[in-house]
């Protein structure tokens, strides 16, 4: 029998399967960044995941990096969501809130003016995609301690307000090169503070930010994301195993509900990676479940439950074209194909629009 088609007990959750719908930034959001009707739909059609990680989402105003992502820091927003996961868990689902912030992703045209910040002064690599065309990345402001404690503290709000939207749990985007990424890793932060320099100290906002979400509601209700192979936006590291290596152990300490660990993608590969394998890397480092990501099919995502190396695998591309994913798999039916010019915009062609299997078999 397949694995991917087991339950799971995911601490206090019970997946009926292993197949998770990854986040995916879909940019449906309001412009005032509130979650819509039309991203109601998208994620009602996806329920029969094991479980559904949303689009990342910021956690305040001055972690807003993307056009039209969701926040969940305001009253209009915790109702949106409301409507979001009650719908969700009506049609059978599971649904987690990842919580953001982009740190110096972003561009001061979008923030009324206001720069970006980050763990140091330096820009990240390639260009900001605005409404009027892309335009490089800006030197973020450097955050003060008394900001940097400012962060911390939202991220526990936004998962008290993720509690009250109805999520069953949050996942830290800690991966990607978004801001706990860029104190993270030493190509991004060269403080000489609490928050720079040893490993230890490039760690602590991760490991602060894990601890208070923990205590707004309780650890197995939190995941983390992370990205050990990675090169978005120019955040890298001189020794990833030894960086990563510490995270994951003291995430294990505070007992994390499951590490979201991605694997290198191609782009990564091509640029050499230090990590090749990261699951089969990490995984003696923790007890805690892991979940994979990253260029998986059903048979590479079989192959890599049953050798033990995780316990969930996350699926993203995949779960654009085709909404029925879990039931595409369980019958060996084909695929559909997305269209990336849609990945991004701000109707339903390209979201919502995607037939399940029964439509196109009928036709």
């Amino acid at each position: 029998m397949d694995e991917l088609f087991q339950s799971f007990d995911l601490n206090v959750l019970k997946l009926p399967n292993r197949i998770v719908m990854s986040a995916m930034t879909r940019t449906r959001a309001s412009e005032n960044d509130v979650p819509t009707d039309l991203m109601r739909e998208y994620y009602v059609q996806r329920a029969s995941a094991g479980l559904i990680v949303t689009e990342c989402t910021q956690v305040s105003d001055q972690g807003h990096g993307i056009i039209r992502a969701p926040g969940l820091h305001r009253p209009d927003q915790i109702a949106a969501w409301r409507k979001i996961t009650d719908a969700v868990h009506a049609a059978g689902g599971r649904i987690y809130c990842q919580i953001w912030h982009c740190g110096r992703v972003a561009h001061p045209d979008m923030r009324d003016g206001a720069p970006p910040v980050g763990p140091s002064p330096i820009a990240a690599t390639g260009d900001f995609v605005l409404p009027t065309g892309r335009v490089d990345f800006t030197i973020p402001q450097e955050l003060s301690i008394d900001e940097i404690s400012g962060i911390v503290s939202d991220f526990a709000k936004a998962t008290q307000n993720a509690r009250q939207a109805g999520f069953d749990g949050v996942e830290l985007h800690g991966a990607n090169g978004y801001l706990q990424d860029q104190f993270l890793q030493d190509g991004s932060n060269h403080r000489t503070d609490a928050y720079g320099g040893t490993v230890e100290n490039r760690a602590r906002l991760m490991l602060e930010t894990a601890k208070a979400m923990i205590d707004a509601w309780s650890s197995e209700r939190i995941g983390v994301r992370l990205s050990p192979s990675s090169h978005l936006y120019g955040v890298d590291d001189s020794d990833k195993l030894a960086t990563f290596g510490f995270v994951v152990r003291a995430l294990d300490a505070l007992r994390v509900g499951y590490l979201c660990l991605l694997e290198p993608n191609a782009k990564d590969a091509e640029r050499g990676v230090q990590i090749p394998n990261v699951a089969e890397t990490f995984r003696p480092m923790t007890s805690v479940p892991i979940m994979v990501n990253t260029g998986f099919d059903k048979s590479k995502a079989n192959a890599i439950l049953v050798k033990g190396d995780a316990d969930l695998v996350a699926f993203g591309v995949p779960y654009i074209a085709n909404p029925d994913l879990v039931e595409r798999f369980r019958s060996d039916a084909p695929l559909s194909k997305p269209d990336p010019s849609r990945f991004y915009g701000a109707d339903a062609k390209g979201y919502t629009d995607y037939p399940p299997l029964q439509a196109v078999t009928a036709d």
